[in-house]
């Protein structure tokens, strides 16, 4: 069956290949990173549609399904593809090059997701593996950058194409073509004051988006440059990003148990999406009380207790009431954050979800705001079933399933 499956993977692949092929006039985008990848390419996307027919790869399979998959939708009316290039093993950037090259790149940012031995080893791993794509680019070619990471920044150097430089200018600002100023984040999303700087001239636009968070910010700079980029009229480009809207447990805004409010990031943990939600988190004006549940964050390798302890830190330095860390990692997370100034009184630690969910159904008020991320293999989805009076009898911290609790037949017995 391994070998009947694999072959029909590769003529699967041959068939894309050639289907590609017969639509050169196709402009292909490409993102790769280790966050915001989706969601980068969900604004893009929604930008360049106000003007051209897009196609976009599939928001929830792997990638070594996905590109082959969304080649061979590939149709006459499509003018723009825009691609995520994920990887999490070596040699897999090499492989889906194979497949498709693009001639814009676009590269999020870089943290030590996916540097496990078995995955890419470590961080200089991670480094050079996703440079390759940015190294695939020919001169003619474009690559934009978060010019926000320092990863990045060490990596423009491999690039031969012209770079364009984003972000929300936390460096020297003289050295972006795209930043932001006066961020303002609600409950209703996110506003911002665009800076372009082109060669003598600088322009200023004000922009508005459905997505709630700063470092959604760098998404929409980045759809705005390859708009503009592309040909947009800024006009075109204000009306893509104010369409955008969260996507479903990704800093998604809903009605919480007890009462609350909920702020679902649920579906994904890395270190920089941790951070970026627990900004969100402070930044939004809630009258009520700030209260962090923080499951753990996967597969980080030799990296994993320092950056959970940088987690614990940060939430000590931000405006967040009560902290409840979920495993054995975030452990160390919420003993950084007691270091760091928060009282006993505001921090909890449990074993498992189950406990997680006892201690929310004593401190959740009418109004709190209540901030969820973890892993998806760690399921936190189960503590809003526990809340919301649904029988859970699964507690284990990790679960190689990746669908929806719901779904599971282990659900009430566990596994």
């Amino acid at each position: 069956m391994k070998t009947f499956k694999k072959i029909y993977h590769q003529l699967h692949r041959l068939l894309a290949k050639l289907w590609l092929s017969f639509y050169p006039q196709i402009t292909i985008i490409g993102i790769t990173g280790s966050y915001s990848k989706t969601n980068t390419a969900k604004a893009i996307n929604q930008v360049l549609s106000k003007k051209y027919q897009t196609l976009q790869t599939d928001l929830n399979l792997d990638t070594n399904f996905n590109l082959p998959i969304t080649l061979l939708k590939i149709r006459p009316r499509h003018q723009k593809l825009i691609l995520e290039y994920g990887v999490d093993h070596k040699g897999e950037m090499t492989n889906h090059l194979a497949l498709v090259k693009p001639q814009i790149v676009v590269l999020t940012g870089i943290n030590p997701t996916h540097s496990e031995p078995e995955l890419l080893g470590s961080l200089d791993g991670i480094i050079t593996e996703k440079s390759k794509l940015i190294e695939s680019l020919l001169v003619k070619d474009k690559a934009f950058l978060n010019w926000d990471d320092e990863h990045v920044r060490q990596m423009a150097k491999k690039a031969k194409a012209k770079i364009i430089r984003y972000g929300l200018g936390l460096e020297n600002k003289k050295e972006y073509d795209f930043y932001a100023e006066n961020i303002q984040v609600s409950f209703l999303g996110t506003k911002f004051t665009l800076v372009h700087k082109n060669y003598s001239s600088v322009e200023k636009i004000d922009i508005e988006t459905g997505l709630i968070g700063r470092h959604f910010i760098q998404s929409c700079l980045v759809a705005a440059a390859i708009g503009l980029n592309e040909g947009l009229s800024w006009t075109e480009i204000k009306k893509g990003l104010a369409e955008l809207k969260p996507l479903p447990g990704r800093l998604s805004l809903e009605k919480g148990p007890l009462g609350s409010i909920l702020l679902d990031d649920s579906l994904r943990a890395n270190p920089a999406s941790t951070l970026a939600g627990l900004q969100t988190l402070a930044d939004l004006p809630n009258k009520k009380r700030r209260i962090a549940v923080l499951g753990e964050m996967g597969e980080l390798g030799q990296s994993a207790a320092e950056e959970h302890q940088k987690i614990g830190q940060k939430v000590a330095e931000l405006k967040i009431d009560y902290l409840i860390g979920i495993g054995p990692l975030q452990k160390i997370t919420t003993e950084q954050a007691l270091k760091s100034g928060l009282k006993k009184s505001q921090v909890f630690w449990v074993a498992d979800i189950v406990g997680a969910a006892e201690i929310l159904k004593d401190l959740l008020k009418k109004d709190d705001l209540f901030y969820l991320k973890g892993s998806r293999l760690r399921h936190m989805e189960r503590i809003l079933m526990i809340l919301n009076g649904e029988t859970v009898g699964c507690k284990v911290n990790s679960c190689h399933f990746y669908y929806h609790c719901r779904s599971c037949p282990y659900l009430l017995s566990g596994l």
